[in-house]
């Protein structure tokens, strides 16, 4: 998985972080434990946990103009990304750890290789939770609501792989849940774009958290965990396929649904956003190689630079 031309690991580093990140080579010793379980090091996930809520925000404000407030709502979803996403990260070891301690990839987390205690690791969660609880009650009544909800899909999600073939589905579920609390913070109430933004943002994370786990389909055969990547198997890209057909279908139908006919140049801006992504994803399925992990680990991370996509898109668009 790490590259050996690169830098050694550093004590206690996780195996799949980024072998130059900030957590292992400039965060006190003291809190690096604390900060890979919140995934500090492997910094992917609060993106693709924060950008439907950007898409939210970013094509809210092309039906209406931006606000004063909308500048909180970015920053503030970028402070509950990372909270709340290191509170499930945290979560989802608590929960793994048996089975975190019987992958290649994964024995290397804080809590099966002993860096902290279940007890710690459960302050800390609702550490993190707290913060994002805070910035959660600055939003409208109507977030507020959708915001406590989401902690529903958050719960189940680190159990799915025990019970359904199908448990990026659930993390998608959870993971996109931003752009309804969004666009509501915006909107003050909860409309059909953002929920078709929502469909959209599912099945961009079915196509790339299938490819991400095709890294650990061999262990998870063996232990008996289940993911989409092993119930595709050699039919994995006839199904991503699929899912970057869907996301672009959703989000096309969120820009018409939001800007209809009375923003023609609005529209057409937001109707970039879907194509760009397209295109994109296919990019990702022609370099996919399921069997090559560090191909599936690169391409899983070049999702950040393509769900930054809408957000220039929709931001344009919210502009002119």
């Amino acid at each position: 998985m790490r590259d050996p031309q690169k830098t050694p690991e550093v004590k206690g580093q996780v195996k799949d972080a980024y072998f130059k990140n900030w957590v292992d080579h400039r965060a006190p010793e003291w809190s690096r434990p604390y900060l890979r379980l919140s995934r500090a090091d492997r910094p992917i996930g609060t993106w693709l946990l924060l950008l439907p809520c950007w898409w939210a925000i970013m094509l809210a404000a092309a039906t209406d103009g931006f606000r004063a407030f909308d500048l909180w709502i970015i920053m503030g979803c970028a402070i509950g990304a990372f909270v709340m996403r290191g509170a499930g990260c945290t979560w989802n070891d608590i929960t793994d750890r048996d089975i975190d301690a019987a992958v290649d990839r994964t024995r290397s987390r804080p809590l099966p290789s002993g860096q902290v205690t279940v007890k710690q690791a459960t302050l800390w969660m609702g550490i993190q939770a707290l913060v994002g609880l805070a910035v959660l009650l600055t939003f409208n009544t109507n977030a507020i609501v959708l915001g406590f909800l989401a902690v529903i899909p958050v719960l189940v999600y680190p159990f799915a792989k025990r019970f359904t073939w199908w448990p990026q589905a659930f993390l998608g579920i959870a993971f996109n849940w931003g752009a309804l609390l969004a666009w509501t913070a915006h909107r003050g109430q909860l409309e059909w774009p953002a929920i078709w933004l929502y469909a959209a943002g599912i099945v961009w994370t079915l196509f790339y958290d299938t490819i991400y786990a095709h890294q650990d389909k061999e262990d998870d055969a063996l232990i008996g965990v289940k993911s989409t990547a092993r119930l595709f198997g050699n039919n994995t890209h006839r199904w991503l396929r699929y899912f970057m057909m869907a996301t672009v279908t959703f989000m096309a139908i969120a820009a018409i649904t939001a800007l209809g006919d009375e923003n023609v140049l609005g529209l057409t801006l937001a109707l970039g956003a879907p194509w760009a992504l397209g295109w994109h994803l296919v990019w990702q399925l022609r370099n996919l190689d399921i069997d090559d992990t560090a191909k599936c680990l690169s391409l899983f991370r070049a999702n950040r630079d393509a769900g930054l996509i809408p957000v220039l898109f929709f931001a344009v668009a919210a502009i002119l």
